[in-house]
């Protein structure tokens, strides 16, 4: 079987820059392209960006079906091992699944900070298809955006076995939060309708990091990376990468 050809537009993408790295994870049904103004931005202040595009993402449904939440982990320890090579510090952001992807990376390399954007540790409107290999695929609606001037690169349907790799993963990190202790900044839309934002609050109070701090996303919905608070994360995100990298600096 050849490899599904993907989506153009929704590639990985690898912006060079300083010392300090940047990971990006996308969330799930999403590709590189809803976290790429975040990254470009990131690039501009002169950090070293990677974005990876999730194993059965931005191609089609039908590899979808056949991607295994572990190949999700391994994308992202990946792409961390890419920026270790050529960054002193790297942090972690992740959007929606990618967040619990990056808390599951926090509990097993020296990241020197993460960041989550309506970090996903359930998904209530999947909770039917639980165990269900029927439907086959799952008709998604319009991304979750409240500007309705940005597009994302989505599938139309997802495969519920993929559905449930999702469900897996977001139970499997859920188990793990005690094991997080570095720094940690947590985005959540209060109005989201796809990750309760219960989700947030539940990760900061379990999470064992000395160094953690929640921000309101007043005017997003989910997908906060394409909506109208964007700039507000990249500030944010910044001011706390900058005061991490700048300690650690003095410390050393």
């Amino acid at each position: 079987m050849t490899a599904a050809m993907v989506i153009p537009g929704a590639e990985s993408f690898f912006l060079p820059g300083n010392s300090i790295g940047i990971l990006i994870c996308h969330g799930f049904n999403g590709t590189p392209q809803s976290v790429r103004y975040l990254g470009e931005k990131f690039a501009a202040k002169g950090f070293t960006v990677f974005a990876p595009r999730l194993a059965g993402h931005g191609t089609d449904e039908y590899e979808m079906e056949t991607s295994h939440y572990q190949e999700w982990i391994q994308d992202v320890e990946m792409a961390y091992a890419k920026l270790k090579r050529t960054c002193t510090h790297v942090f972690a952001i992740g959007q929606s699944m990618g967040g619990a992807l990056v808390l599951d990376l926090a509990t097993k390399v020296a990241c020197d900070g993460i960041l989550t954007i309506n970090a996903a540790l359930q998904v209530p409107e999947y909770e039917i298809y639980r165990n269900q290999s029927v439907p086959r695929f799952v008709p998604e609606g319009k991304p979750d955006i409240k500007d309705d001037t940005p597009k994302e690169i989505t599938y139309d349907q997802v495969p519920s076995k993929a559905i449930n790799q999702l469900l897996d993963i977001m139970e499997y990190t859920s188990q793990k939060l005690r094991d997080v202790s570095c720094p940690i900044l947590l985005f959540h839309s209060p109005e989201d309708h796809v990750v309760p934002d219960s989700c947030s609050y539940h990760i900061y109070d379990t999470v064992v990091s000395g160094d953690k701090e929640m921000v309101s996303l007043e005017n997003s919905y989910h997908v906060a990376s394409l909506d109208h608070d964007k700039d507000h994360i990249i500030e944010r995100s910044y001011q706390f990468i900058q005061k991490l990298s700048n300690r650690a600096i003095i410390a050393s």
